[in-house]
Order: C-alpha cells, then sequence, then structure tokens
C-alpha cells in the first residue's frame, strides 16, 4: 500500500487543468497496480494485493514563479492580501480535491498542507480543512518540522488534523514562542498527552530532518526516541524519495540502528502505519486488508528475523 502525495497546483497550466492533473495521475497509478497485482504471488494470495490512495497538498505560502496556476490565480485576485491568497488557495484545492473524488472516483481520500512553517500559519487554512472536515476527507498537516509545539497545536485545533507530518519540535518547550504562554513544559506535555490519547499519528520523517534542520546533528539526537518513550502513535515516511535520496526501507533501517528498536517494536510501528493510513476503501475492507497485512508481516518475520530480534534481546525485555 502506498500514498502519493502531491501538489497539482504545481502541474496545472493552461492546456491542463486540476481535475486532468489527478485523473492522469490516478490513470498511471491504477495501470500500475493492475500490472503488479498480475504477479504469481498475489493473484495465489500469498502476498497481499497492492493499492494506492491520493493526497493533495495544498501550500502555506506561493508565489508566481511556482507554476503558471498560481500566475493565473494571483492575476485575476490583484486586491486581495497575500494572506488571503493563500487560504483561498488552499480551500480552491479542497473543492477540487472533492468534486473530482466525487465525480470521477479519483481515490483521494488525504488533504496535507506543506510549505514554510514560520510566518505563514496554519490558522490561515481553516477554511479548506473544515471543507476537507465536512466532506469525510482524512487530514494530515505538516508541522513541526521547522516550528514549535505551537504549530503542531493549530494543526490539530483548527485543521482537525488525523495524523502530523514530521512532528519533529513536538516535545520541544524551548520552541515554544508565544509569550502568553508561561509554562511552556506544561504545555508541551498536555499537547503531547493529547497526541497520544487521541493516537493522532506522528509521520516521522528521519533523513529529511537531518537534511533540513541545523540543529540535528546526529539521528541519535532525533525526538523520534523520546516520541517513542512516550508511546505517541508514530510511523516511519520519507517525507519525498527524490530530494533527499531515501526509501521506506531505508528510514526502517536507521531506526533500528539509531534507536535500538526491538522486532515488537518495528512491527508495531509499521502496522500502524497502515492501521493510520488513509485507505481508499470502506471500513471493513480497511479491516480486512490491515488483517491480512498483519499476517503476512507474521510470515516474513517467522522466515527471516534472527534468533532473539535485531539485537539477540528477548522481546519480553523491552516493554513498548
Amino acid at each position: 500500500y502506498f500514498e502519493v502525495r502531491f501538489a497539482p497546483q504545481l502541474h496545472a497550466h493552461g492546456g491542463m487543468d486540476m481535475s486532468e492533473v489527478l485523473r492522469a495521475v490516478n490513470r498511471g497509478l491504477s495501470r500500475a497496480t493492475r500490472r503488479w497485482n498480475r504477479r504469481p504471488e498475489i493473484v495465489s494470495q500469498q502476498e497481499p494485493e497492492y493499492t494506492y490512495a491520493i493526497t493533495v497538498c495544498a501550500l502555506r505560502y506561493f508565489d508566481e514563479k511556482m507554476s503558471p496556476y498560481y500566475a493565473d490565480f494571483i492575476r485575476v485576485h490583484p486586491y486581495s492580501p497575500r494572506t488571503q491568497l493563500y487560504s483561498m488557495g488552499s480551500l480552491e484545492l479542497a473543492q477540487a480535491a472533492v468534486a473530482i473524488r466525487d465525480h470521477y472516483g479519483v481515490p483521494i481520500t488525504g488533504f496535507d498542507l506543506a510549505g514554510r512553517e514560520r510566518g505563514y500559519p496554519a490558522e490561515d487554512h481553516r477554511p479548506a480543512y473544515e471543507f476537507a472536515h465536512k466532506n469525510f476527507m482524512k487530514k494530515t498537516v505538516h508541522a513541526g518540522e521547522a516550528y514549535g509545539p505551537e504549530s503542531i497545536f493549530q494543526a490539530i485545533t483548527d485543521l482537525h488534523a488525523d495524523r502530523i507530518g514530521h512532528g519533529y519540535y513536538l516535545l520541544s518547550p524551548k520552541m515554544v514562542k508565544a509569550p502568553s504562554i508561561v509554562d511552556k513544559e506544561g504545555y508541551v506535555r498536555r499537547l503531547a498527552e493529547y497526541i497520544a490519547d487521541r493516537r493522532i499519528t506522528v509521520e516521522v520523517c528521519l533523513t529529511s530532518n537531518l537534511q533540513t534542520n541545523p540543529h540535528l546533528k546526529d539521528l541519535g539526537q532525533h525526538a523520534f526516541k523520546d516520541m517513542r518513550a512516550m508511546r505517541l502513535s508514530t510511523t516511519l515516511c520519507t517525507d519525498n524519495r527524490l530530494v533527499s535520496r531515501t526509501s521506506v526501507t531505508r528510514e526502517v533501517t536507521l531506526a533500528i540502528e539509531h534507536f535500538g528498536l526491538s522486532s515488537r517494536e518495528l512491527r508495531q510501528i509499521i502496522i500502524y502505519g497502515f492501521k493510520r493510513s488513509f485507505y481508499p476503501g470502506s471500513y471493513t475492507q480497511k479491516r480486512s486488508y490491515v488483517r491480512r497485512i498483519i499476517d503476512f508481516y507474521t510470515e516474513v518475520e517467522k522466515a527471516h528475523m534472527p534468533p532473539g530480534g535485531f539485537w539477540g534481546v528477548k522481546e519480553d525485555d523491552k516493554d513498548i
């Protein structure tokens, strides 16, 4: 299973509108999925079938140079302040995503907000997320990547986020900026407890954070360790594959090497990623699919896991 996440606004132009962009991507994904699922291992049900969903990304900031679509969008709204334009752009994307999903059957299941955090708050995009929320779209938000816990607070309170992209600074009281927040450690603790209790999943991106965060010199210092200690719902993501030159397999390997994950911990992280996915089918279909994934994971683990786990430690010795 994989979720393709991108901003169709960056690909739309005079000869191809948002609908055509999303339908073209969907055709390619559908064709590749059908071909892959013809493999004997899948046809014989030795492996689970592959499927996919699409998440569209709104942008906190954009300008005329980013795409012909945005150049036209800005040109026809010459009297609107930029902050209002950013909000309008996100709402237009949300409306387009719902319409294209409903009319063409494109499996657009998620809505995301990406781009610069500092100076471009999530709350500006509340109308778009309200629309997505009321039209049963799942929601994720890039937050806590380059700004502190308040960015994550906005994502879950103003934007109804089901998942948080990065969340690197979630547990960083020193990154709390608002003068009105006097007890910074208490604020962070309550925020983290709420996220843990509501099972809001943090999409951890180790390689990307190491590349973009000047304060992170060693992956061993990454907040992922503390997130795991607090029993937060976490999963491992690439953020991107091209610029960061990584893959899910590499991210999993890094997590094992730098955080001493036991096989039970790794299983929990991987399976929870499937459970918190924006799966395109019904709830019962998703449960059935996740069950097949769990059973297949168990088979692979039995076939390939070294005795005693990764580090020769009995799994019962590590409480997760």
